[in-house]
Protein backbone atom coordinates (compact mmCIF):
# COMPACT_ATOMS: atom_id res chain seq x y z
CA UNK A 1 0.00 0.00 0.00
CA UNK A 2 0.71 3.75 -0.40
CA UNK A 3 0.64 6.99 1.57
CA UNK A 4 -1.65 9.54 -0.04
CA UNK A 5 -1.61 12.81 2.40
CA UNK A 6 -1.05 10.73 5.14
CA UNK A 7 -4.21 8.52 3.92
CA UNK A 8 -3.41 4.72 3.08
CA UNK A 9 -4.39 4.06 -0.12
CA UNK A 10 -6.94 1.30 0.25
CA UNK A 11 -6.30 -1.06 -2.40
CA UNK A 12 -8.60 -3.68 -1.41
CA UNK A 13 -11.63 -1.52 -1.46
CA UNK A 14 -11.02 -0.86 -5.20
CA UNK A 15 -10.33 -4.45 -5.82
CA UNK A 16 -13.47 -5.70 -3.77
CA UNK A 17 -15.75 -3.74 -5.89
CA UNK A 18 -13.93 -4.59 -9.10
CA UNK A 19 -15.15 -8.03 -8.20
CA UNK A 20 -18.62 -6.98 -7.43
CA UNK A 21 -18.97 -6.24 -10.88
CA UNK A 22 -17.39 -8.87 -12.45
CA UNK A 23 -19.37 -11.18 -10.35
CA UNK A 24 -22.55 -9.78 -11.45
CA UNK A 25 -20.98 -9.50 -15.18
CA UNK A 26 -21.68 -13.20 -15.30
CA UNK A 27 -25.44 -13.13 -15.55
CA UNK A 28 -25.48 -11.46 -19.03
CA UNK A 29 -23.84 -14.74 -20.27
CA UNK A 30 -27.55 -16.55 -19.46
CA UNK A 31 -29.00 -14.97 -23.10
CA UNK A 32 -26.22 -16.04 -24.63
CA UNK A 33 -26.13 -19.60 -23.08
CA UNK A 34 -29.66 -19.91 -24.08
CA UNK A 35 -29.09 -18.59 -27.82
CA UNK A 36 -26.11 -21.16 -28.13
CA UNK A 37 -28.27 -24.36 -26.54
CA UNK A 38 -31.42 -23.46 -28.99
CA UNK A 39 -29.17 -23.35 -31.82
CA UNK A 40 -27.46 -26.32 -30.84
CA UNK A 41 -24.22 -25.06 -30.43
CA UNK A 42 -21.47 -25.12 -28.11
CA UNK A 43 -21.94 -23.90 -24.82
CA UNK A 44 -18.89 -25.04 -22.97
CA UNK A 45 -17.01 -21.27 -23.63
CA UNK A 46 -20.08 -19.61 -21.81
CA UNK A 47 -20.33 -21.50 -19.08
CA UNK A 48 -16.11 -21.65 -18.59
CA UNK A 49 -16.34 -17.68 -18.75
CA UNK A 50 -19.10 -17.60 -16.12
CA UNK A 51 -17.08 -19.47 -14.03
CA UNK A 52 -14.37 -17.52 -14.29
CA UNK A 53 -16.28 -14.25 -13.63
CA UNK A 54 -17.96 -15.72 -10.71
CA UNK A 55 -14.80 -17.41 -9.35
CA UNK A 56 -12.60 -14.37 -9.35
CA UNK A 57 -15.68 -11.47 -8.68
CA UNK A 58 -15.69 -13.72 -5.37
CA UNK A 59 -12.36 -14.02 -4.87
CA UNK A 60 -11.83 -9.87 -5.25
CA UNK A 61 -15.01 -9.48 -2.98
CA UNK A 62 -13.69 -11.34 -0.36
CA UNK A 63 -10.51 -8.78 0.41
CA UNK A 64 -13.00 -6.06 1.78
CA UNK A 65 -16.18 -7.33 2.70
CA UNK A 66 -17.96 -3.25 3.42
CA UNK A 67 -15.40 -1.48 0.90
CA UNK A 68 -15.44 2.00 1.36
CA UNK A 69 -13.82 3.75 -1.64
CA UNK A 70 -12.51 7.53 -1.14
CA UNK A 71 -11.33 9.27 -4.57
CA UNK A 72 -8.06 7.62 -4.86
CA UNK A 73 -9.50 4.23 -4.78
CA UNK A 74 -12.30 5.17 -6.95
CA UNK A 75 -9.41 6.06 -9.66
CA UNK A 76 -7.57 2.52 -9.23
CA UNK A 77 -11.55 0.68 -9.00
CA UNK A 78 -12.46 2.59 -12.21
CA UNK A 79 -9.39 1.20 -14.03
CA UNK A 80 -9.29 -1.89 -13.47
CA UNK A 81 -13.33 -2.40 -13.68
CA UNK A 82 -12.67 -2.07 -17.78
CA UNK A 83 -9.40 -3.88 -17.92
CA UNK A 84 -11.34 -7.12 -15.87
CA UNK A 85 -14.29 -7.30 -18.12
CA UNK A 86 -12.29 -7.07 -20.98
CA UNK A 87 -9.89 -10.02 -20.29
CA UNK A 88 -12.92 -12.02 -19.00
CA UNK A 89 -15.11 -11.30 -21.69
CA UNK A 90 -12.46 -12.46 -24.33
CA UNK A 91 -12.73 -15.90 -22.83
CA UNK A 92 -15.59 -17.21 -24.91
CA UNK A 93 -14.23 -16.16 -28.42
CA UNK A 94 -11.07 -17.83 -27.54
CA UNK A 95 -12.87 -20.75 -26.10
CA UNK A 96 -14.96 -21.29 -29.37
CA UNK A 97 -11.99 -21.41 -31.52
CA UNK A 98 -13.79 -19.58 -34.72
CA UNK A 99 -12.88 -17.50 -37.05
CA UNK A 100 -10.59 -14.07 -36.82
CA UNK A 101 -11.79 -14.36 -32.98
CA UNK A 102 -9.71 -17.56 -32.04
CA UNK A 103 -6.64 -15.85 -32.12
CA UNK A 104 -6.29 -14.39 -28.42
CA UNK A 105 -5.03 -10.80 -29.70
CA UNK A 106 -8.04 -10.44 -31.80
CA UNK A 107 -10.49 -11.57 -28.85
CA UNK A 108 -9.14 -8.88 -26.65
CA UNK A 109 -9.07 -6.38 -28.88
CA UNK A 110 -13.05 -7.35 -30.04
CA UNK A 111 -13.81 -7.80 -25.98
CA UNK A 112 -12.12 -4.47 -25.37
CA UNK A 113 -13.52 -2.98 -27.96
CA UNK A 114 -17.10 -4.09 -26.41
CA UNK A 115 -16.67 -2.88 -22.96
CA UNK A 116 -15.46 0.26 -24.39
CA UNK A 117 -18.62 1.01 -26.40
CA UNK A 118 -15.52 0.97 -29.08
CA UNK A 119 -17.06 -0.95 -31.94
CA UNK A 120 -14.10 -1.38 -33.98
CA UNK A 121 -13.77 -4.83 -34.75
CA UNK A 122 -11.33 -7.70 -36.30
CA UNK A 123 -14.19 -9.79 -37.29
CA UNK A 124 -14.60 -10.39 -41.15
CA UNK A 125 -16.14 -13.63 -40.95
CA UNK A 126 -19.28 -12.94 -39.79
CA UNK A 127 -21.07 -16.42 -40.93
CA UNK A 128 -18.02 -18.10 -39.15
CA UNK A 129 -19.41 -17.37 -35.34
CA UNK A 130 -22.45 -18.40 -33.60
CA UNK A 131 -25.35 -16.40 -33.42
CA UNK A 132 -24.33 -16.82 -29.43
CA UNK A 133 -21.09 -15.10 -29.77
CA UNK A 134 -22.24 -12.70 -31.51
CA UNK A 135 -24.93 -11.67 -29.22
CA UNK A 136 -22.26 -11.96 -26.42
CA UNK A 137 -20.16 -9.40 -28.61
CA UNK A 138 -23.29 -7.08 -28.40
CA UNK A 139 -24.10 -7.74 -24.76
CA UNK A 140 -20.05 -6.01 -24.03
CA UNK A 141 -21.11 -3.32 -25.09
CA UNK A 142 -24.45 -3.32 -23.48
CA UNK A 143 -22.45 -3.81 -20.19
CA UNK A 144 -19.95 -1.31 -21.02
CA UNK A 145 -22.69 1.43 -21.49
CA UNK A 146 -24.33 0.65 -18.52
CA UNK A 147 -21.27 0.28 -16.36
CA UNK A 148 -19.73 4.24 -17.83
CA UNK A 149 -23.04 5.99 -16.81
CA UNK A 150 -23.06 4.82 -13.16
CA UNK A 151 -19.82 5.18 -12.83
CA UNK A 152 -19.31 8.46 -14.54
CA UNK A 153 -22.63 9.97 -12.61
CA UNK A 154 -21.49 8.50 -9.52
CA UNK A 155 -17.64 8.58 -9.63
CA UNK A 156 -16.36 10.19 -12.43
CA UNK A 157 -17.81 13.36 -11.76
CA UNK A 158 -16.56 13.55 -8.22
CA UNK A 159 -13.29 13.02 -9.25
CA UNK A 160 -12.88 16.87 -10.18
CA UNK A 161 -10.50 16.41 -13.24
CA UNK A 162 -10.75 17.24 -17.13
CA UNK A 163 -14.06 19.43 -15.95
CA UNK A 164 -15.82 16.34 -15.38
CA UNK A 165 -17.08 17.65 -11.89
CA UNK A 166 -19.39 19.86 -14.21
CA UNK A 167 -21.65 17.81 -15.12
CA UNK A 168 -25.44 17.75 -14.04
CA UNK A 169 -26.61 15.38 -11.71
CA UNK A 170 -29.39 15.28 -9.29
CA UNK A 171 -27.49 12.70 -7.29
CA UNK A 172 -23.65 14.84 -7.30
CA UNK A 173 -22.32 14.47 -3.87
CA UNK A 174 -18.92 16.76 -3.00
CA UNK A 175 -18.46 14.17 0.16
CA UNK A 176 -15.95 11.99 -1.53
CA UNK A 177 -14.82 9.73 1.38
CA UNK A 178 -18.78 7.86 1.05
CA UNK A 179 -18.68 6.85 -2.84
CA UNK A 180 -20.07 2.65 -2.43
CA UNK A 181 -23.38 3.53 -1.17
CA UNK A 182 -23.78 5.96 -4.01
CA UNK A 183 -22.69 4.03 -6.69
CA UNK A 184 -25.27 0.84 -5.52
CA UNK A 185 -28.07 3.64 -5.29
CA UNK A 186 -26.93 5.20 -8.85
CA UNK A 187 -26.53 1.79 -10.33
CA UNK A 188 -30.31 0.86 -9.47
CA UNK A 189 -31.82 4.34 -10.42
CA UNK A 190 -29.59 4.30 -13.85
CA UNK A 191 -30.12 0.64 -14.25
CA UNK A 192 -33.71 0.93 -14.57
CA UNK A 193 -33.46 3.32 -16.95
CA UNK A 194 -31.14 1.95 -19.26
CA UNK A 195 -32.80 -1.65 -19.05
CA UNK A 196 -36.33 0.47 -20.26
CA UNK A 197 -34.74 2.39 -22.72
CA UNK A 198 -32.99 -1.07 -24.02
CA UNK A 199 -36.59 -2.82 -24.01
CA UNK A 200 -38.67 -0.16 -25.69
CA UNK A 201 -35.98 0.04 -28.80
CA UNK A 202 -36.07 -4.19 -29.35
CA UNK A 203 -40.22 -3.53 -29.09
CA UNK A 204 -39.43 -0.31 -31.63
CA UNK A 205 -37.07 -2.25 -33.95
CA UNK A 206 -39.24 -5.46 -33.76
CA UNK A 207 -42.22 -3.77 -34.26
CA UNK A 208 -41.17 -2.29 -37.79
CA UNK A 209 -40.93 -6.08 -39.09
CA UNK A 210 -44.33 -6.79 -37.70
CA UNK A 211 -45.69 -3.84 -39.97
CA UNK A 212 -44.03 -4.81 -42.70
CA UNK A 213 -41.69 -1.90 -43.06
CA UNK A 214 -38.21 -4.25 -41.80
CA UNK A 215 -38.56 -7.77 -43.17
CA UNK A 216 -35.29 -8.50 -42.57
CA UNK A 217 -35.38 -7.38 -38.89
CA UNK A 218 -35.50 -10.58 -36.95
CA UNK A 219 -36.40 -10.42 -33.16
CA UNK A 220 -32.30 -11.53 -32.69
CA UNK A 221 -31.27 -8.41 -34.86
CA UNK A 222 -33.79 -6.57 -32.99
CA UNK A 223 -32.26 -7.42 -29.66
CA UNK A 224 -28.67 -7.43 -30.69
CA UNK A 225 -29.13 -3.70 -32.60
CA UNK A 226 -30.89 -2.64 -29.47
CA UNK A 227 -27.78 -3.72 -27.38
CA UNK A 228 -25.47 -1.32 -28.64
CA UNK A 229 -27.53 1.60 -29.88
CA UNK A 230 -29.19 2.83 -26.66
CA UNK A 231 -25.25 1.76 -25.33
CA UNK A 232 -24.34 4.12 -28.44
CA UNK A 233 -21.46 0.90 -29.27
CA UNK A 234 -22.15 0.35 -32.92
CA UNK A 235 -21.93 -3.82 -32.98
CA UNK A 236 -23.75 -5.14 -35.44
CA UNK A 237 -24.36 -8.69 -36.46
CA UNK A 238 -24.44 -8.06 -40.03
CA UNK A 239 -21.22 -7.59 -41.84
CA UNK A 240 -22.99 -4.48 -43.49
CA UNK A 241 -24.13 -3.19 -39.95
CA UNK A 242 -27.64 -0.90 -39.96
CA UNK A 243 -27.58 -0.47 -44.31
CA UNK A 244 -28.35 -4.03 -44.24
CA UNK A 245 -31.92 -2.92 -43.17
CA UNK A 246 -34.74 -1.19 -44.66
CA UNK A 247 -34.76 2.62 -44.79
CA UNK A 248 -37.06 2.63 -41.64
CA UNK A 249 -34.45 1.10 -39.77
CA UNK A 250 -32.10 3.55 -40.75
CA UNK A 251 -34.46 6.16 -39.34
CA UNK A 252 -34.90 4.49 -36.94
CA UNK A 253 -32.15 4.01 -34.96
CA UNK A 254 -31.23 7.46 -35.28
CA UNK A 255 -33.14 8.63 -31.95
CA UNK A 256 -31.62 5.52 -30.19
CA UNK A 257 -28.25 6.59 -31.13
CA UNK A 258 -29.35 10.22 -30.31
CA UNK A 259 -31.12 9.07 -27.03
CA UNK A 260 -27.91 7.23 -25.66
CA UNK A 261 -25.83 10.00 -26.13
CA UNK A 262 -28.04 12.52 -23.93
CA UNK A 263 -27.37 13.06 -20.45
CA UNK A 264 -28.91 10.12 -18.43
CA UNK A 265 -29.92 12.45 -15.52
CA UNK A 266 -31.87 14.37 -17.42
CA UNK A 267 -33.59 11.86 -19.44
CA UNK A 268 -35.10 10.56 -15.65
CA UNK A 269 -35.83 13.94 -15.18
CA UNK A 270 -38.13 13.26 -17.99
CA UNK A 271 -39.26 10.46 -16.81
CA UNK A 272 -40.51 11.63 -13.89
CA UNK A 273 -41.91 15.26 -15.79
CA UNK A 274 -39.58 17.54 -15.44
CA UNK A 275 -39.12 18.25 -19.44
CA UNK A 276 -37.89 21.95 -18.74
CA UNK A 277 -34.37 20.80 -17.21
CA UNK A 278 -33.59 19.10 -20.90
CA UNK A 279 -35.15 22.89 -22.23
CA UNK A 280 -33.04 24.61 -20.53
CA UNK A 281 -29.76 22.33 -20.88
CA UNK A 282 -27.47 24.56 -22.24
CA UNK A 283 -25.40 21.62 -23.04
CA UNK A 284 -28.30 19.48 -24.58
CA UNK A 285 -29.30 22.48 -27.39
CA UNK A 286 -25.57 22.70 -28.16
CA UNK A 287 -25.53 18.99 -28.47
CA UNK A 288 -28.17 19.32 -30.67
CA UNK A 289 -27.27 22.18 -32.62
CA UNK A 290 -23.55 19.92 -33.49
CA UNK A 291 -25.76 17.36 -35.01
CA UNK A 292 -27.85 19.80 -36.97
CA UNK A 293 -24.67 21.56 -38.49
CA UNK A 294 -23.41 19.00 -39.64
CA UNK A 295 -25.82 17.33 -41.04
CA UNK A 296 -26.64 20.27 -43.43
CA UNK A 297 -22.60 20.12 -43.96
CA UNK A 298 -22.24 16.70 -44.79
CA UNK A 299 -25.66 16.66 -46.78
CA UNK A 300 -24.47 20.00 -49.05
CA UNK A 301 -21.36 17.79 -49.79
CA UNK A 302 -23.24 15.17 -50.71
CA UNK A 303 -24.97 17.02 -53.38
CA UNK A 304 -21.69 18.58 -54.51
CA UNK A 305 -20.80 15.38 -55.16
CA UNK A 306 -20.79 13.93 -58.88
CA UNK A 307 -19.74 10.57 -57.83
CA UNK A 308 -23.21 10.74 -55.35
CA UNK A 309 -26.04 12.33 -58.08
CA UNK A 310 -27.51 9.60 -57.86
CA UNK A 311 -28.92 9.21 -54.79
CA UNK A 312 -32.16 10.79 -53.83
CA UNK A 313 -32.98 14.04 -52.00
CA UNK A 314 -34.09 11.37 -49.11
CA UNK A 315 -30.98 9.51 -48.95
CA UNK A 316 -29.20 12.19 -48.95
CA UNK A 317 -30.64 13.28 -45.82
CA UNK A 318 -30.90 9.80 -44.13
CA UNK A 319 -27.57 9.22 -44.91
CA UNK A 320 -25.95 12.63 -43.50
CA UNK A 321 -28.03 12.53 -40.46
CA UNK A 322 -27.40 9.09 -39.62
CA UNK A 323 -23.92 9.28 -40.21
CA UNK A 324 -23.63 12.44 -38.35
CA UNK A 325 -24.87 11.37 -35.80
CA UNK A 326 -23.89 7.85 -35.80
CA UNK A 327 -20.11 9.28 -35.50
CA UNK A 328 -20.69 12.30 -33.47
CA UNK A 329 -22.40 9.79 -30.77
CA UNK A 330 -19.45 7.68 -31.42
CA UNK A 331 -21.65 4.94 -31.88
CA UNK A 332 -19.99 3.65 -35.32
CA UNK A 333 -22.93 2.31 -36.95
CA UNK A 334 -23.03 2.87 -41.27
CA UNK A 335 -25.74 2.67 -43.14
CA UNK A 336 -23.80 3.88 -46.31
CA UNK A 337 -19.76 2.90 -47.29
CA UNK A 338 -19.22 6.55 -46.18
CA UNK A 339 -15.53 5.93 -46.96
CA UNK A 340 -16.20 5.96 -50.58
CA UNK A 341 -17.75 9.49 -50.05
CA UNK A 342 -15.76 12.64 -51.42
CA UNK A 343 -12.67 13.52 -49.49
CA UNK A 344 -14.23 16.92 -47.88
CA UNK A 345 -17.32 14.85 -46.97
CA UNK A 346 -14.77 12.07 -44.80
CA UNK A 347 -12.69 15.08 -43.26
CA UNK A 348 -15.93 16.46 -41.52
CA UNK A 349 -16.84 12.85 -40.29
CA UNK A 350 -13.01 12.98 -39.15
CA UNK A 351 -13.48 15.99 -37.41
CA UNK A 352 -16.92 14.69 -35.95
CA UNK A 353 -14.69 11.91 -34.28
CA UNK A 354 -13.63 14.73 -31.78
CA UNK A 355 -16.71 16.06 -30.42
CA UNK A 356 -18.76 12.96 -28.32
CA UNK A 357 -22.44 13.36 -27.32
CA UNK A 358 -23.58 14.71 -23.65
CA UNK A 359 -21.38 14.20 -20.42
CA UNK A 360 -23.19 11.89 -18.12
CA UNK A 361 -24.55 9.75 -21.19
CA UNK A 362 -22.88 6.43 -22.62
CA UNK A 363 -20.90 8.55 -25.66
CA UNK A 364 -16.88 8.70 -25.64
CA UNK A 365 -14.61 11.13 -27.19
CA UNK A 366 -14.08 14.62 -25.48
CA UNK A 367 -17.66 15.46 -25.00
CA UNK A 368 -20.03 18.21 -26.32
CA UNK A 369 -19.82 19.66 -22.62
CA UNK A 370 -16.02 20.53 -22.54
CA UNK A 371 -16.23 22.07 -26.31
CA UNK A 372 -18.92 24.40 -24.74
CA UNK A 373 -17.28 25.69 -22.14
CA UNK A 374 -13.75 25.90 -24.15
CA UNK A 375 -15.87 27.92 -26.92
CA UNK A 376 -17.39 30.16 -24.56
CA UNK A 377 -14.09 30.56 -22.36
CA UNK A 378 -12.71 31.63 -25.85
CA UNK A 379 -15.42 33.92 -27.16
CA UNK A 380 -14.71 36.03 -23.15
CA UNK A 381 -11.03 36.21 -23.88
CA UNK A 382 -11.73 37.61 -27.65
CA UNK A 383 -14.12 39.98 -25.20
CA UNK A 384 -11.34 40.54 -22.61
CA UNK A 385 -8.95 41.13 -24.96
CA UNK A 386 -10.84 44.51 -25.82
CA UNK A 387 -11.52 45.52 -22.55
CA UNK A 388 -9.00 44.53 -20.08
CA UNK A 389 -10.68 45.68 -17.18
CA UNK A 390 -13.69 43.97 -17.75
CA UNK A 391 -14.91 41.07 -15.32
CA UNK A 392 -16.85 38.13 -17.06
CA UNK A 393 -17.72 34.95 -15.35
CA UNK A 394 -18.35 32.05 -17.73
CA UNK A 395 -21.79 30.50 -16.91
CA UNK A 396 -23.26 27.24 -18.05
CA UNK A 397 -27.09 26.41 -17.91
CA UNK A 398 -27.27 29.71 -15.94
CA UNK A 399 -24.53 28.93 -13.42
CA UNK A 400 -20.62 30.30 -12.91
CA UNK A 401 -18.09 27.39 -14.14
CA UNK A 402 -15.11 28.28 -11.66
CA UNK A 403 -11.76 29.15 -13.83
CA UNK A 404 -9.99 25.66 -12.48
CA UNK A 405 -12.75 23.39 -14.24
CA UNK A 406 -12.07 25.69 -17.46
CA UNK A 407 -8.20 25.44 -16.88
CA UNK A 408 -8.69 21.13 -16.52
CA UNK A 409 -10.99 21.60 -19.73
CA UNK A 410 -7.92 23.23 -21.40
CA UNK A 411 -5.15 20.52 -20.21
CA UNK A 412 -7.95 17.28 -20.75
CA UNK A 413 -8.31 18.41 -24.34
CA UNK A 414 -4.78 18.97 -25.17
CA UNK A 415 -3.67 16.21 -23.49
CA UNK A 416 -6.09 14.09 -25.80
CA UNK A 417 -4.66 15.34 -28.83
CA UNK A 418 -1.11 14.89 -27.79
CA UNK A 419 -2.64 11.24 -27.09
CA UNK A 420 -3.98 11.40 -30.59
CA UNK A 421 -0.90 12.66 -32.34
CA UNK A 422 1.50 9.99 -30.16
CA UNK A 423 -0.51 7.09 -31.77
CA UNK A 424 -1.31 8.01 -35.42
CA UNK A 425 2.88 8.45 -35.06
CA UNK A 426 2.98 4.77 -33.93
CA UNK A 427 0.01 3.23 -36.00
CA UNK A 428 2.08 4.67 -39.56
CA UNK A 429 5.57 3.50 -38.13
CA UNK A 430 4.24 0.21 -37.02
CA UNK A 431 2.28 -0.30 -40.24
CA UNK A 432 4.72 0.24 -42.61
CA UNK A 433 7.45 -2.28 -40.14
CA UNK A 434 4.85 -4.47 -40.88
CA UNK A 435 4.20 -3.90 -44.28
CA UNK A 436 0.90 -2.53 -44.55
CA UNK A 437 0.52 0.24 -46.81
CA UNK A 438 -1.62 3.27 -44.77
CA UNK A 439 -1.81 6.23 -45.58
CA UNK A 440 -1.43 9.35 -43.18
CA UNK A 441 -5.44 10.24 -43.05
CA UNK A 442 -6.00 6.55 -42.44
CA UNK A 443 -3.70 5.89 -39.66
CA UNK A 444 -5.18 9.15 -38.27
CA UNK A 445 -8.27 7.85 -38.66
CA UNK A 446 -7.86 4.54 -37.13
CA UNK A 447 -5.98 5.90 -34.14
CA UNK A 448 -8.89 8.15 -33.42
CA UNK A 449 -11.58 5.90 -34.12
CA UNK A 450 -9.75 3.60 -31.20
CA UNK A 451 -8.54 6.55 -28.71
CA UNK A 452 -11.90 8.31 -28.82
CA UNK A 453 -13.67 4.80 -29.25
CA UNK A 454 -15.46 5.66 -32.52
CA UNK A 455 -15.37 2.53 -34.07
CA UNK A 456 -15.22 2.49 -37.72
CA UNK A 457 -12.42 4.29 -39.60
CA UNK A 458 -11.67 4.75 -43.06
CA UNK A 459 -9.61 3.05 -45.93
CA UNK A 460 -8.49 -0.28 -44.75
CA UNK A 461 -10.36 -0.54 -41.27
CA UNK A 462 -13.24 1.56 -43.19
CA UNK A 463 -16.89 0.98 -42.22
CA UNK A 464 -17.81 -2.03 -44.04
CA UNK A 465 -14.06 -3.63 -43.52
CA UNK A 466 -12.30 -4.49 -40.01
CA UNK A 467 -9.07 -3.90 -38.10
CA UNK A 468 -7.95 -7.56 -38.60
CA UNK A 469 -4.94 -6.42 -41.10
CA UNK A 470 -3.20 -4.04 -38.47
CA UNK A 471 -0.61 -6.30 -36.82
CA UNK A 472 -0.33 -7.31 -33.27
CA UNK A 473 1.58 -5.20 -31.93
CA UNK A 474 -0.73 -2.30 -33.30
CA UNK A 475 -3.58 -4.10 -32.51
CA UNK A 476 -2.25 -4.37 -28.54
CA UNK A 477 -1.99 -0.62 -28.82
CA UNK A 478 -5.16 0.16 -29.86
CA UNK A 479 -6.35 -1.71 -26.93
CA UNK A 480 -4.53 0.43 -25.12
CA UNK A 481 -5.76 3.48 -26.21
CA UNK A 482 -9.54 2.13 -26.15
CA UNK A 483 -9.46 1.50 -22.79
CA UNK A 484 -7.40 4.17 -21.69
CA UNK A 485 -9.85 6.94 -24.02
CA UNK A 486 -13.06 5.23 -22.11
CA UNK A 487 -11.99 6.37 -18.97
CA UNK A 488 -11.37 9.46 -19.98
CA UNK A 489 -7.42 8.90 -20.04
CA UNK A 490 -7.13 10.42 -16.33
CA UNK A 491 -7.45 7.57 -13.90
CA UNK A 492 -4.97 5.35 -15.97
CA UNK A 493 -2.61 7.61 -16.25
CA UNK A 494 -2.70 8.76 -12.52
CA UNK A 495 -1.62 5.18 -11.15
CA UNK A 496 1.61 5.49 -13.16
CA UNK A 497 3.01 8.47 -11.32
CA UNK A 498 4.90 8.05 -7.71
CA UNK A 499 2.56 11.12 -6.55
CA UNK A 500 -0.44 8.33 -6.55
CA UNK A 501 0.95 5.51 -4.38
CA UNK A 502 3.79 7.71 -2.07
CA UNK A 503 3.22 11.49 -1.77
Amino acid sequence: MGRANGVRVDWRASLSTVGTIQKWSAVLLVLPLFVAVVDGEDVAPFLATAAVAVSLGVSLERLDPEPDLGGREAFLMVSLTWLSLALVGAIPFVLAGNGTLANPVNALFESMSGVTTTGATVVLDFDAHSRAAMLWRSQLQWLGGLSILVLAVAVLSTLSYGGAQLMETETQTKDLHKLTPRIAETARLLGKLYLGLTLAAIAFLYGLRVVGLAPEMTLFDAVAHAFTSVSTSGYSPRADSIAAFSPAVQWATIPLMAVGATNFVLLYNVTQGRWRRLVDNEEFRFYLGILGFFTVVVAGLLVADPNQEALTAEEIVRHSLFQVTSIVTTTGYASADFDAWSPAAKNVLFLCMFIGGMAGSTTCSIKALRWLVALKAFRRMLFTTVHPQAIRPLRLSGEVVDEDSIHQIYAYTLLSVVIFFLATIFVVADGARAGLGLTEFEAMSAAAATFLNIGPAFGVAGPFASFTDFPASTKLVMTLLMWIGRIEIIPVLVLFTRAYWWS
